[in-house]
């Protein structure tokens, strides 16, 4: 439960961002920054990707100090940047260093995927990887020069559904190539 809410308000903190900025100044909601990444990343403590999310906190830390000490929202902004890296770095550290995080999610319900499986994995993080580089780039290009509600409405609403279209999508991809590779069989 307690889990559940936590990424319900990581959800939500472009929203939390743009309607406190309305309320209160950059340097208060540093805090919230500061204060989400650390419970974040206490609540993954002891698990295979503990450290990513040391890193994620400790890269929000360094946001929310700035925005704290020049009271510019322009930090607070670039979260969403520095989650989407941190992704980009988990998922294409994995293509090297594998297996590939979509392999590893896919042997969770099938442990003995086979060779075909494989490279469609890999292929599957490779088009995360992108996905992350857009929706990074995109993210940064928001933050830099979009109005806030631009930002909070990419930020907190687009990149979901992207994110869902792109989750649906591979997922319509799969059961074709299942069944595609069925008929060959």
């Amino acid at each position: 439960m307690a889990r559940a809410a936590l990424w319900l308000l990581t959800a939500a903190y472009p929203l939390l961002v743009y309607l406190g900025l309305a309320h209160a100044q950059p340097r208060d909601l540093a805090l919230l920054l500061a204060a989400l990444a650390a419970l974040r990343a206490l609540a993954r403590r002891g698990s295979a990707e503990a450290r990513l999310w040391w890193w994620s906190a400790a890269g929000a830390a360094l946001l929310a100090g700035a925005a704290a000490l020049m009271n510019e929202s322009l930090p607070l902004k670039l979260y969403p940047v520095l989650v989407n890296a941190g992704l980009l770095g988990l998922f294409g550290v994995s293509l090297w260093h594998g297996p590939p995080v979509v392999e590893r999610l896919a042997r969770l319900t099938e442990p003995d995927l086979d060779e075909r499986g494989q490279r469609y994995t890999r292929r599957v993080t490779q088009v995360w990887c992108g996905f992350f580089v857009m929706n990074g780039g995109t993210a940064l290009a928001t933050a830099f020069w979009a109005d806030d509600r631009v930002w909070a409405l990419y930020n907190g609403l687009v990149s979901y559904l992207l994110i869902g279209l792109l989750m649906g999508g591979e997922y319509l991809v799969r059961l074709w190539v299942r069944r595609h590779d069925a008929v060959r069989a």
